[in-house]
This record gives C-alpha cells, sequence and structure tokens, in this order.
C-alpha cells in the first residue's frame, strides 16, 4: 500500500469510517513463554497455524508474522511486542492477529498500550481465535477485562507461589534449590524433599569436622577441596574461597533454617544434618 492510499485508510478512520471499509493490514504475534503456567498455551508453531486458516478463511490480509519466546508478565520487556507497537504507529500495521488476548498481554502498561493505539486510530482490530475487539466501546471494554482477567491470574499465581513455599517451610522442607553437599528428590507424590548428595555430601561434612576440630582455615580448606578431593559442584565448578565460608555459617547445615531470609522465622528442617 503506497502513502496516499494508507493516508486515505486513516483518513477514513478518523471520519469514523466502519472498520468493515477500511483495509486491515495484520500483523500476526504468536508468543510463548517457558513459564509453568504457559504450559498449556499452544506452541508457537501451532497458534500460527490455527491464525494462518482463520487468516484463508476470512481473507484477512497478514502483512508479516512475528513470534516470540519471552512471558508477557512485566510491561516492556518483549522486544519483538514493543517493536509490534512502534510499527503500528507508523502505520505499518493496523491489525494484530492472535490466538488470544493473553498472548498480547497479562499487565496493565502493554494492555494500556493497546486500548490507547485504538484510541488514536492506529490500531483499528485485534483479531484473536473466536474473537475480535475494535474501537467500539463495547468491545475495547471487553478486551480490558479479559486483559485484566490475565492479569489477576498472574498475581494470584504470584501469590499461591509464596503461600506454597511457606507452607513448605512449615513443614520443614527446604523450599528451594537444595544446598551444596544435598540434593533434590521426589519422593512421595509431587513433594520434592532435600536429601544428602550421596558424593558431595560426606566431604561436606568433613569440612565442617576440619574447621571445628582441627581448627583448618578457609583457605586451608579450600586448597584441600581443590587439589586433593579434587571437588566439584554439580555444576561441575570448583568451591570458591567465598562459597566455603557461607557454607559455614550457614545454619542450614545444622537442621535449622530461616524462611524468608532476613525475616525471623526459624523452621526445623526435616533434612539430615551432615
Amino acid at each position: 500500500m503506497n502513502q496516499a492510499t494508507q493516508a486515505f485508510s486513516g483518513a477514513q478512520v478518523a471520519r469514523g469510517a466502519k472498520v468493515a471499509d477500511v483495509a486491515i493490514k495484520y500483523c500476526l504475534y504468536a508468543r510463548k513463554s517457558s513459564e509453568a503456567d504457559e504450559l498449556q498455551a499452544l506452541s508457537i508453531d501451532s497458534q500460527i497455524k490455527e491464525m494462518l486458516e482463520l487468516a484463508k478463511r476470512e481473507n484477512l490480509d497478514i502483512v508479516e508474522i512475528r513470534k516470540e519466546s519471552h512471558s508477557a508478565r512485566a510491561s516492556g520487556t518483549r522486544p519483538v511486542f514493543a517493536q509490534l507497537l512502534e510499527d503500528i504507529r507508523k502505520e505499518q500495521f493496523n491489525g494484530i492477529l492472535t490466538w488470544a488476548p493473553d498472548r498480547l498481554s497479562r499487565n496493565g502498561g502493554d494492555l494500556g498500550s493497546l486500548v490507547d493505539l485504538m484510541d488514536q486510530k492506529l490500531l483499528v482490530e485485534i483479531r484473536t481465535y473466536s474473537q475480535k475487539f475494535t474501537d467500539s466501546p463495547n468491545e475495547k471494554f471487553l478486551l480490558m477485562i479479559l486483559g485484566s482477567q490475565a492479569k489477576l491470574e498472574n498475581d494470584n499465581k504470584g501469590i499461591n507461589v509464596k503461600r506454597g513455599l511457606k507452607t513448605r517451610a512449615e513443614m520443614g522442607l527446604w523450599p528451594s534449590v537444595a544446598p551444596t553437599g544435598y540434593a533434590n528428590e521426589k519422593i512421595i507424590g509431587r513433594e520434592c524433599y532435600v536429601i544428602v548428595d550421596p558424593l558431595r555430601g560426606p566431604i561436606i561434612k568433613q569440612v565442617f569436622d576440619k574447621v571445628a576440630y582441627e581448627k583448618w582455615s578457609g583457605r586451608k580448606v579450600y586448597k584441600w577441596l581443590k587439589e586433593d578431593v579434587k571437588f566439584k559442584t554439580k555444576n561441575n565448578k570448583n568451591l570458591n574461597l567465598s562459597t566455603i565460608y557461607n557454607i559455614l555459617r550457614t545454619p542450614f547445615y545444622t537442621g535449622t533454617f530461616e524462611y524468608p531470609r532476613g525475616s525471623g522465622n526459624w523452621y526445623k528442617g526435616q533434612h539430615t544434618p551432615p
């Protein structure tokens, strides 16, 4: 479409022309992140396939396809989506085709940007697999409700995760990645317990014994681990001196732990001290 045609189309919208009278240039946007709450979402390729079939059935003009593997929890963090908004402002597109509203936004900032573009008559239509949203007050309101619902789900999941971690701590279960010398293991159902790492645990116990009974310094422990024992972490790295000091200061190895750190809430762990 040349500049004169673009200007004419923009003028149509500005004068209140019906959406059906405006040539809509769609950008197909597909998104999926690796977060737990996205596991049930269609894959990016599946989203594109479904929306291309919809575009063919309804004779929609897709100018470009853009895809992104990124969370939509926070505003302004998706480079592909940010560029899409900018290109709409430049009138490269005036429509978005996407699988569902939550592919576009799960936060208030990005949702507001979309509605602003509609108010400015730059974004004529958002089309999903089962709905469409235009500059109609009712349709914008529905879009905002669906976007707010996605944000509410995100916020509630964050609260539920914190509540779940707190419950684990109250049960004496370490609510995070196992410290050096321990390993995470699922034993009963989905519960993840911390057990002594059979390879590294006995060596960490020797570290405590050497410091407590043989009065070894941190530097002597460091040299012993690196040169004599050739100790490696689960990531196949040597323990540096600061990590050794941190291990020696961590109450977890005595059988208790604080959660969250600095909260003053102490729990007796179910794990076995080294």
